[in-house]
């Protein structure tokens, strides 16, 4: 098992919040945190409890699905995206042709404070 930083467990445990079938943004998830979407996006391409911590329900402010497992746009293979567009359409998340968000309301950003001695829910 890899180290987890106080940060990326605060990240998984907030990100753990997020009920199937929803999404947030990585910026939700930052503002939450009072932190960057940038360090939470590092957060979450290390995490090692995917899918159980659901960094597949993190995509971009914009509604574009995003990054998944290191890669953001499509990789050489594009193995990546289409997994995490996979996860999210089994929960109900639909995404267009061009990788957006369809249903608005599929959004979430209801966290809950988390304190700082927290453990990854795994």
């Amino acid at each position: 098992m890899p180290s987890i930083t106080e940060f990326q467990e605060r990240v998984y445990a907030y990100l753990s919040q997020v009920p199937e079938g929803k999404v947030t943004t990585y910026n939700a998830l930052a503002r939450a945190l009072k932190s960057s979407p940038r360090a939470v996006g590092g957060a979450l391409r290390r995490n090692p409890y995917a899918p159980i911590v659901p960094c597949h329900r993190c995509i971009a402010a914009t509604g574009y699905v995003g990054g998944f497992l290191g890669d953001w746009h499509d990789a050489p293979s594009g193995q990546n995206q289409s997994r995490k567009l996979e996860l999210l359409r089994g929960e109900g998340v639909e995404f267009d042709t061009r990788g957006y968000l369809v249903d608005k309301e599929r959004r979430w950003d209801g966290f809950k404070h988390v304190g700082k001695k927290i453990r990854s829910p795994c």
